[in-house]
């Protein structure tokens, strides 16, 4: 095998393989046995027709592409190895010379993964900011579990909506004095302050009376999913059906026992200190963490080819799909609520894809340099949690992995995340603290 490569561009690179006469020679064997094997000819066994027999049935051409296609595979496979190249763009395949008798030769042309040179990634540091739980950031955590407790009860005649009330009302909306799809109900169920309608609609309804009608003036906002009404304003004419009060419970011990675990008021917010505590000194250590692996990728030296972006761009977009889909949602219609088409969707992850673009690349010359590897326990682990999670069977998830190629890239990401620990326990000072674990909900609830 002669290879020879020259720059097409700033990042893109042709590759010309030569293969010896030989071994082109050794693929239309091979693929003439193939090939007779798919075909029946009086007076031959199938695989053991001659060359040239097999020729006259199904041209000369056929045989020679199909060795061609064999050769071609496994040549690019074996020059890509010893060059030590790995695409990040498609292989665009063209052979050059693939005659009967001659060298086969073909050219590649693709984006080679980036050489990139790692600057200082041990012994980085970065302050860790822990916010400090205040006495109303627990109060409003004791408020919001009272809040959830809270009992509706009818309005009595002649009261007006309040802030929190929960309400009925018919509504019929125009714009331009015209009915538009969608904008008119019988008996809707809303909560004021939870903002649920758009703009200031349930503002304007505070202050209102049962059997009262109203009318509410809003503007839909420029990216609503309705493009007959989008940004445009709308007038709904209301009517109050019902109005519901909500009736706080009193909040002392006597409320701490019969909703939680706890028999005081008091033990009650000590619990939720702690625990927002916890959370804070888990959010910094994160926050921390975060900070030091950017500087590591600032360090970094690398040119980023363009391909690579748009290729992750395109992978979040995809699982973003597939996210929407398990809430029985697809991705256009996603996009038409939020008033964004996919241009606008590749634009808003593109500064995210380049980071996690720079990221693992920093990481996979840390595993490099650092002769970090995934281990089989550790891709099995890997399998097992896949398994739990797309709800298939381990060997089913191992067997779909092989045969589509995806089992370098699962191990790629276990060496990364080894990778990510490393520079991690190699923090400057002490070693990096460990991330605090996920604390459950302070509120214990009992059964009513």
């Amino acid at each position: 095998m002669k290879l020879t490569q020259k720059k097409i561009d700033d990042y893109k690179i042709e590759l010309t393989v030569t293969e010896d006469a030989a071994e082109f020679a050794k693929a239309i064997k091979r693929a003439t046995k193939i090939l007779g094997d798919r075909v029946s000819i009086p007076g031959f066994r199938k695989g053991k027709v001659p060359q040239a027999i097999l020729e006259q049935r199904i041209g000369k051409d056929a045989i020679i592409n199909e060795a061609s296609e064999m050769l071609l595979q496994n040549s690019t496979r074996e020059a890509l190895r010893i060059l030590n190249l790995v695409p990040v763009s498609e292989n665009k395949a063209d052979v050059v010379t693939n005659e009967e008798g001659k060298d086969f030769v073909y050219t590649l042309t693709f984006t080679p993964y980036p050489k990139a040179t790692l600057g200082e990634y041990k012994n980085l540091d970065a302050e860790k900011i822990v916010e400090p739980v205040a006495d109303e950031d627990v109060d409003k955590q004791v408020e919001a579990m009272r809040q959830h407790h809270a009992n509706l009860i009818d309005a009595a005649e002649g009261d007006a909506i309040v802030d929190g009330d929960f309400i009925t009302l018919d509504y019929t909306g125009t714009v331009d004095g015209e009915k538009f799809a969608g904008g008119e109900a019988k008996d809707q169920p809303l909560e004021i302050g939870a903002h649920k309608f758009i703009g200031d609609f349930e503002e304007q309804l505070i202050g209102a009376k049962v059997g009262e009608e109203r009318v509410v003036k809003v503007t839909f906002p420029d990216n609503y999913h309705s493009k007959d009404v989008a940004g445009k304003d709308a007038e709904f004419a209301c009517k109050i059906n019902s109005i519901k009060h909500r009736e706080l419970p009193e909040l002392n011990d006597e409320f701490v026992k019969k909703f939680t675990t706890f028999q005081t008021l008091d033990e009650y917010k000590a619990d939720i200190r702690k625990n927002m505590e916890a959370n804070a000194e888990r959010r910094a250590v994160e926050a921390q963490r975060e900070a030091v692996i950017a500087k590591a990728v600032e360090n970094m030296t690398v040119d980023l080819p363009p391909v690579m972006i748009e290729t992750r761009i395109e992978q979040m977009i995809n699982e973003l799909s597939a996210q929407l889909q398990t809430q029985g949602m697809k991705l256009e219609q996603y996009m038409a609520f939020s008033g964004i088409d996919r241009d606008k969707l590749r634009e808003d992850y593109r500064e995210a894809a380049k980071e996690n673009v720079l990221t693992d690349i920093m990481l996979e010359k840390v595993a490099e340099l650092e002769k970090i590897v995934a281990t089989q326990d550790e891709l099995n682990f890997e399998i097992s949690m896949m398994s739990q999670m797309y709800r298939m069977p381990p060997k089913q998830v191992a067997k779909y992995l092989t045969d589509s190629g995806q089992v370098f890239n699962v191990m790629n990401t276990i060496r990364r995340r080894k990778a990510m620990k490393f520079i991690f326990d190699n923090m400057a000072g002490a070693q990096a603290e460990a991330p605090v674990e996920e604390t459950k909900e302070t509120e214990e609830t009992k059964e009513d």
